[in-house]
């Protein structure tokens, strides 16, 4: 019998048949830590676009809709607990999305929506499609209940300069005060911090939170929407925003060190999947408000 108790997230994301980005990144983990996932795939690629090459379809607006619509006709969208997006192709995609969104919280009222909203990144700048940029800061954003802002994300969306922790924490402020409910900062780079460090920073009305781990030798494509999964996941299970993002660091730090130890390329997803269950490393929480 279908156990209905069981955490459902909406998962609109990309897909590649090798590696792991977007859904790719997310479902399986998902589903390792016992969530429920209906994945809905924006493109089929044979690999993120990191590699400078990649073959496959770029799936129509009118297709996300279809899928979401012949879920709709199973009678099952109530059950959706949160919907999950990341990067966003085509403004036409991400006004679906939000389409989709509207649609579940038709179905079940309390769903929620998690937007990692992709732009670009420190040192590399906006790397998205013209007018992707100020449809997230425009449209989604102010949809979404839950962001995944990285620090370059974050200056962006919020149209400032932060180099200190309590700007950092002050722009979150201001993200929060165009709709979202939670901020999750999934990275920074400041004045004074070690640069063998990552912080990841969580604000909402009720406190604000940091989390500092060891950096590595280098960036994994698909860690982003990693963190953005568990994260959600974690907070749906109705931890509070300080022990979710608690739990993530150390699930994804821990899955990180064990890829780049084993020299690996992609995320070791599957290899060492231990490590979302029972990770290695522990990290603690710091309240800052």
């Amino acid at each position: 019998m279908l156990d209905e108790a069981v955490t459902t997230i909406l998962s609109i994301q990309s897909s590649v048949a090798y590696g792991h980005v977007g859904n790719s990144a997310a479902t399986f983990p998902l589903m390792r830590i016992g969530v429920e996932v209906w994945p809905v795939i924006t493109v089929h690629f044979s690999n993120h676009t990191g590699y400078g090459a990649w073959r496959g379809p770029l799936l129509a607006a009118s297709d996300i809709a279809e899928v979401v619509h012949g879920i709709d006709e199973r009678g099952v969208l109530g059950r959706v607990d949160a919907v999950l997006s990341g990067y966003q192709g085509a403004e036409e995609v991400g006004a679906e999305v939000l389409r989709a969104v509207e649609l579940v919280r038709q179905r079940n009222p309390k769903a929620v929506y998690c937007c990692d909203p992709v732009i670009g990144d420190i040192g590399r700048g906006i790397y998205v499609r013209p007018g992707i940029p100020e449809f997230m800061r425009e449209q989604v954003v102010p949809a979404a209940q839950i962001v995944t802002p990285n620090h370059f994300e974050l200056d962006y969306l919020t149209g400032r300069t932060t180099t200190t922790v309590t700007e950092v924490l002050d722009a979150a402020d201001a993200l929060r005060a165009t709709g979202p409910d939670v901020v999750l900062v999934t990275s920074t780079v400041l004045e004074g911090d070690h640069p063998e460090e990552i912080r990841m920073l969580a604000v909402t009305d009720s406190g604000a939170w940091q989390v500092t781990t060891p950096g590595l030798e280098r960036n994994f494509t698909g860690s982003g929407d990693l963190t953005a999964a568990l994260f959600l996941a974690h907070y749906l299970e109705g931890d509070d925003v300080g022990k979710a993002m608690g739990r993530t660091a150390d699930s994804v730090y821990s899955l990180l060190k064990a890829t780049t130890d084993a020299g690996s390329t992609e995320l070791l997803l599957v290899a060492a999947q231990h490590q979302l269950v029972s990770p290695t490393y522990h990290f603690d929480v710091q309240r800052l408000r």
